[in-house]
């Protein structure tokens, strides 16, 4: 074996050591739900095939010609008896890209497919593409909802202008995918996702209305659309269904996750709200229940934030962000919820259904104010004493 196979053979077996790794849960939980010792897929776990020219000739240093950024905002689906994330993959060029990966449990040995998803273009080729939402949608197809940026051709002297739509495209076998024409929305909306079911026969759009690529501006939380015709969707009428409000932690924006998971109780949804600090912004996830006879009617509303970033989880590319689009629910009542940290790696938390609707229907609201927070504190104290 000459030193060049060696030193394939040692990255191989590294990788895969690394793929293989067995992850556990974290002790000492809030009992809402259980995070997991390490991260399920970083830009570690990308294929080497995907990164290292193996010819020794055009390559004898074996050095890494297209080096990977993050892997982070994972759609997710049951895939037959997998566990599979629609994975955004970021390059060291910026380009964001998807890929799928599977696991058999879930938690860990997630290995990508191999290769990357070639996802069509629009007639208005997309300079980046990112955070997909896996809906397996009634009509018979799994649709992905994502992003598509563009730079703003109004200001062709400003090289961090950029324009968002809602690209949308569809598969039977998270291969081959059709490309459909973007949502065409007055406003530009960069996080959008579809309803799993017909609503009054329509397709039925999560959206996050704003009158900038960043900015908010008169966007005024999770919005709600319905669309006649999937393959040329148009939001005509949209009303918001779950607001923004000042001093909260959806004060500066805030967006649906993943597609609601049904329950007999009502639609479970998970969110990410976004409130600004003296060190930027902190991105955090929460939740909230809609009635299953109208997906708009909110019928439970914890306060505060349901899952944050903690230890390692704050550090990386964009510190204090924890977001999710993608969560699976098996049919024992298991629920996985796959989140990124710091715009940099994926972890897993699991729960169960009957855990996450007990956690909406029993925690208390957001009072908006420090006084009614006290009073809702101090009722517990004394509730807890009378137990006691």
């Amino acid at each position: 074996m000459t030193e060049f196979e060696k030193k394939v053979a040692a990255l191989r077996q590294h990788h895969e050591e690394l793929l293989s790794r067995k992850n556990s849960p974290k002790e000492w939980g809030n009992g809402i739900y259980e995070k997991y010792e390490n991260p399920i897929l970083t830009a570690e776990h990308t294929p080497l095939e995907w990164r290292y020219d193996f010819c020794e000739q055009d390559n004898p240093f074996l050095m890494q010609r297209i080096m990977m950024n993050a892997t982070l905002n994972s759609g997710a689906m049951k895939w037959g008896d997998k566990y599979v994330l629609v994975v955004r993959v970021e390059g060291a060029d910026r380009k964001s890209f998807f890929a799928v990966a599977e696991s058999p449990n879930g938690v860990d040995n997630f290995r990508f497919w191999p290769e990357p998803i070639t996802m069509p273009d629009t007639d208005d080729p997309a300079t980046n593409i990112y955070d997909m939402r896996i809906t397996k949608h009634e009509d018979g197809w799994i649709y992905g909802v994502f992003c598509a940026e563009r730079h703003d051709p109004s200001q062709p002297g400003n090289l961090s202008a950029a324009t968002a739509t809602a690209g949308i495209a569809r598969t039977k076998d998270l291969i081959n995918w059709e490309r459909l024409p973007d949502l065409v929305s007055k406003s530009q909306q960069r996080n959008v996702v579809l309803h799993p079911e017909f609503v009054d026969g329509k397709y039925a759009f999560y959206t996050r209305p704003q009158d900038g690529f960043i900015d908010t501006g008169s966007g005024g939380g999770i919005g709600w659309a319905l669309v006649d015709d999937i393959t040329h969707a148009e939001v005509k009428e949209e009303k918001i269904i779950y607001e923004r409000k000042y001093h909260t932690i959806t004060e500066v924006k805030n967006g649906e996750g993943p597609h609601p998971i049904k329950t007999p109780q009502g639609w479970l949804h998970l969110a990410h709200g976004v409130r600004g600090t003296a060190d930027g912004l902190r991105y955090v996830l929460y939740m909230y229940m809609t009635a299953l006879d109208d997906p708009t009617r909110v019928i439970a509303r914890p306060g505060g934030w349901f899952l944050v970033p903690e230890g390692d989880e704050y550090l990386g590319d964009v510190m204090n962000v924890a977001f999710a689009n993608g969560w699976i629910a098996d049919p024992d009542g298991r629920v996985f919820i796959y989140y990124a940290s710091a715009d940099t790696r994926m972890h897993v938390a699991t729960s169960t259904i009957d855990r996450l609707v007990d956690y909406c229907m029993n925690t208390p609201e957001d009072g908006l104010t420090t006084a009614a927070s006290v009073e809702t504190i101090k009722r517990l104290i004394a509730k807890n004493q009378k137990t006691n």
